[in-house]
Formats: structure tokens, sequence, C-alpha cells
């Protein structure tokens, strides 16, 4: 594997990581399953294409994105909350809704940012070569948010948030206003996941109807490479192993399309991926059976 080709895996591994975050708050900390994101991705990349076409500031561009993103969770919230639907068919319903919205969004499948500027544009030129400025770009921004999603978790709403996740019936009982937490929950992560994907739009050049297909599963398989990797150590260390996972996820991938020997062509990368989460998902039972 090239230079380039392994930065360009810890680069998208990093975009991905927002996306890991918003898994572990709906899945891990609310026990949430939730496919809304499959949408929200591709929501944030469509917004923020068409406004830094239209010529609005980059970062106030992902800002919006974030805002659009919180709204598609906070309506996959309020079917589960307020209609009781159940909460992995609300989340369906959810992502199904925003394929459309998001053609509506960009107006057609694709949207390209060749030669528009982005929030990397100010970076370029300064002495690191393009493939360096990206992945650390990025990587700034991923230790910003695990900090303030950590530090969420361990305030009194946070701690809030964990408890209705536990126990949604004991927290109540503790006065918790748990569809309240729901309700923030599910916008905090969908916004990080509409994050990643305008991160991804202005890394790659482009934003694409398609490109949230299978993201719920790469954010599951970041995650559980983290806990397989870190075990239950806390939420700075759950957190911290989600963004290990996505960039380790990005990373085996690479390596097994780009190894000759294995035979594998782009056209292979659902079986790819498949296989990965397929071992995440084993191999801590398999740990668990041999310490049995």
């Amino acid at each position: 594997m090239s230079q380039i080709a392994f930065w360009g895996a810890v680069e998208l591994g990093l975009v991905y990581a927002f996306v890991a975050v918003g898994v572990f708050l709906a899945f891990r900390v609310l026990d949430f399953p939730d496919l809304t994101v499959d949408g929200s991705f591709p929501l944030g990349a469509a917004v923020t294409a068409v406004l830094i076409i239209a010529g609005v500031n980059p970062w106030l561009a992902a800002a919006v994105a974030m805002v659009a993103g919180a709204a598609a969770g906070i309506v996959t919230a309020l079917l589960n909350v307020r209609f009781r639907i159940l909460n992995l068919l609300a989340s369906i319903l959810t992502m199904i809704a925003l394929f459309s919205v998001n053609l509506r969004v960009m107006g057609k499948p694709n949207v390209a940012l060749i030669n528009a500027d982005t929030m990397l544009s100010p970076f370029y030129g300064l002495g690191l070569r393009d493939f360096y400025v990206r992945p650390l770009f990025v990587g700034i921004l991923v230790l910003a948010a695990v900090l303030i999603v950590w530090r969420f978790l361990e305030s009194d709403a946070g701690l809030a948030m964990r408890a209705t996740g536990a126990n949604a019936r004991m927290a109540r009982a503790q006065g918790v206003d748990t569809s309240r937490q729901i309700y923030l929950g599910m916008a905090i992560s969908n916004a990080l996941v509409a994050f990643g994907g305008a991160l991804f739009a202005q890394t790659n050049g482009f934003a694409d109807v398609t490109s949230g297909v299978g993201t719920i599963v790469v954010g599951l398989a970041a995650v559980i490479i983290g806990e397989t990797l870190f075990g239950a150590r806390g939420i700075l260390i759950a957190l911290a192993g989600c963004v290990l996972g996505s960039i380790l996820y990005r990373i085996a991938i690479q390596l097994a399309l780009s190894t000759d020997m294995l035979g594998l062509q782009a056209s292979d990368l659902n079986f790819v991926t498949a296989a990965l989460v397929t071992v995440a998902l084993v191999l801590p039972r398999l740990r668990r059976g041999g310490a049995a």
C-alpha cells in the first residue's frame, strides 16, 4: 500500500469517526438502534455542497448541515416517542424519507465542489503535502469533538442520558425526563453524523445521494472494533476506541483491496466490509469463550 493510499485511508477513517461517535451515542448510550445515519450522512454532504456552491462560508455551511442532521434525528425521536413507533422502524422510515429529501436539496444525484473553497483551503500551500493536510485537519476536529462529547456525557445532562439508555424506567423514577433525553441524544448523534458528511463532501470534492449507503455498518464496525481493543474502561476510552476503530477499519479495507495476493477488486468492497464486521462481532465472543 502506497503512502498516499495509507493517509487517504486514515483521512477517511477520521471522517467516519464522527459517524462512529454518533452511532456510539445512539446504540451504546441511549440503547436506540438508529438507521437514520444512512440518510443524515448524505444530508450533511448535500446541504454543505449546495451552500458552498451558493457562496456560503464553508464553516457556516457545515454548521447548517449539523442543524439539518439534528432535525433528522429529532424526526426519528418524534416518531418513536410521540407516536410510539418501534425505534428501529422509526429510523428506517426517516432514512427512506431522507433519500428524497437529499435529492430535493441537491436537485440532482450529485454535486461537485471542484475549485470551490472549503474549510481546508486556507491550509493548503503551507509546506505540507495535501495528503498530510487533510488527515491532520480532520484529526484536530475529531479530537475536539471527542473531548466535547466526553465532557457532555460526564455532566449532569449526560448522566441523565446514560441513565435513560441503561434503564429508562428507573431513570423516570429518579425524575429524569427520558423523552427529552431521547430527543437530545438523537439530535446530537445525527448532528455529528451530518458533520461527518459535510467533511466528506469537502475533503473528497463532491456530494452524492448514495454516499450514505452502508454508513451504519461502518459506524457499528468502528464501535465494535474499539470495544474489542479497549473493552469497557470509561467514556473517554470508549470514544477514543470509536476513533481508532474507524481508522483501523478503513486501513484494513485499503490493505485488503490493495493486496494482489488476495485477488480482491474494488467491486468486492461490500464483501470485505461484511467480512470485517463479522470478524469484529465474533472475536469478542471467541475471547469470552476462551476465557471461560
